[in-house]
């Protein structure tokens, strides 16, 4: 079996699982269907709206052991961190 056998039919790009090519079909189609309850915006995917949810409610869970300062994501913690080495 291929190791990516769901390809895009519009553009060739292929991936290894069936979800990915459907959020990646969005792109093409400009479909957004994970809405925010908050405000007009709207998302391709439900990973964009928990992030942008955040925004919201101000919610920050990853949270940096040295120096306490707390992000909505944890690739910004992660780019954080260089901060301190």
């Amino acid at each position: 079996a291929p190791e990516h056998p769901f390809p895009c039919r519009e553009c060739g790009k292929s991936f290894r699982w069936s979800s990915r090519l459907a959020h990646h079909l969005r792109s093409h189609t400009g479909e957004r269907p994970y809405k925010c309850p908050e405000c007009p915006k709207a998302f391709k995917g439900s990973s964009a709206l928990l992030y942008h949810l955040r925004g919201h409610t101000g919610e920050r869970p990853y949270t940096c052991g040295t120096c306490g300062k707390s992000f909505k994501r944890s690739s910004l913690l992660q780019t954080h961190l260089r901060v301190h080495t």
